[in-house]
């Protein structure tokens, strides 16, 4: 049996998870072990980031992401990685390749970076590197051997922007939210019991008329 082993990993696909009870997506991966070894369990870590420099954008992609990069003109400078999320996954055994599914929860906060950029995006893809990391075991002659996985194993993936939608939509119907401070909410809904309003919706919608908006 050869003294260590290595793994392989591939982005196989996207979709949302019908079943969550929070909006998230599940990556399709297969991972390979490529010398032979058996693969008792897998303890992996997922980093995913955007990678920005990798897409296009239209004019008016480009004017909702100046709130993150500034005009287009600084885009040479300011047009960075965003960090989107860590996820962990337990493996089972297998020998060969398997296939498993990668869980990332999905956010509306809009003070994430990485919110504000996937709120912008009208359609494509986005442009994803998913950095793995951990460790695997296996079964062998001498006993139970532990391995690590490196963080130069990494796979890059383009996450399509209507997945995304439609997994926000599964939860968020035509809604998007927005956090506020208590002192914020409580003046805002003053102002809504006040005036007799049935949504919040009315409410913001009469101060941006108001201010002209």
């Amino acid at each position: 049996m050869p003294d260590g082993g290595d793994l392989e990993f591939e982005c196989l696909g996207v979709e949302p998870d019908r079943f969550a009870a929070s909006p998230t997506v599940l990556f399709q991966l297969r991972i390979r072990e490529t010398s032979g070894m058996p693969v008792h369990a897998i303890a992996l870590r997922a980093q995913i980031r955007i990678e920005p420099q990798r897409r296009r954008y239209d004019d008016e992609e480009a004017a909702a992401l100046t709130d993150l990069f500034g005009s287009r003109q600084r885009w040479g400078q300011t047009l960075k990685p965003l960090q989107l999320a860590f996820v962990t996954q337990m493996v089972p055994s297998f020998t060969g390749s398997t296939d498993v599914s990668l869980a990332m929860p999905c956010s509306y906060d809009f003070d994430v970076a990485a919110n504000k950029y996937l709120h912008a995006l009208g359609s494509g893809a986005v442009p994803l590197l998913i950095m793995f990391n951990g460790t695997w075991f296996s079964n062998r002659e001498s006993g139970l051997t532990v391995l690590p996985i490196p963080w130069d194993k990494e796979v890059t993936f383009g996450l399509p922007v209507q997945v995304w939608r439609a997994t926000m939509d599964q939860h968020f119907p035509g809604s998007a939210w927005l956090r506020l401070g208590q002192d914020t909410f409580d003046a805002l809904y003053r102002y809504r019991a006040d005036n007799a309003m049935v949504s919040w919706d009315e409410a913001v919608v009469r101060l941006l008329k108001e201010a002209g908006e």
